[in-house]
């Protein structure tokens, strides 16, 4: 397990800046946390180097590109010799957007994106074709209310 990185109450502010959108410029971010362009900078670049900022990234509506069905599958390992090899498999899968570990009656939980129905079937067939996937749960997604929120660091701290 990692060690938590210590983080002032800048760092914090400018994380949570640059989270809400990652093209701000550094005198921008700079004015609302009350430092220099400079200054910004080589804090970001001191995040980026201890691996707290993992990348700058851009965030695409899914259903703009026909990505219209999303759903959640839960992943049991059959307990075999083959566990280990499920979760690259997985992540070779295009689909599977996230996977997560999970205690509990499954393995994972992957969270996978298609054009349809018909698609996500396809891809579960594929899923339970991998060597040492016992069996799978899936719960289709109506409507997502919030995905891809900004982090926003300003609660730690207070009653964590």
């Amino acid at each position: 397990m990692q060690a938590n990185i210590q983080t002032d109450d800048i760092d914090t502010r400018i994380i949570s800046a640059l989270s809400g959108d990652g093209r701000r410029s550094y005198a921008e971010v700079g004015a609302e946390v009350g430092l220099s362009t400079a200054a910004v900078h080589e804090r970001v670049k001191k995040l980026l180097d201890k691996g707290v900022i993992r990348r700058f990234s851009i965030s695409v509506d899914p259903e703009r590109v026909g990505l219209n069905f999303t759903a959640f599958v839960a992943i049991r390992n059959d307990g075999g010799i083959h566990c280990r090899d499920v979760a690259p498999r997985l992540r070779a899968m295009p689909q599977v957007e996230e996977l997560h570990s999970v205690a509990g009656e499954y393995d994972f939980l992957a969270k996978i994106r298609t054009t349809h129905a018909r698609a996500l079937e396809d891809v579960i067939y594929q899923i339970k074709a991998i060597e040492g996937v016992a069996r799978t749960t899936s719960t289709v997604v109506l409507n997502t209310e919030f995905e891809d929120r900004p982090l926003d660091l300003g609660w730690l701290g207070k009653n964590s």
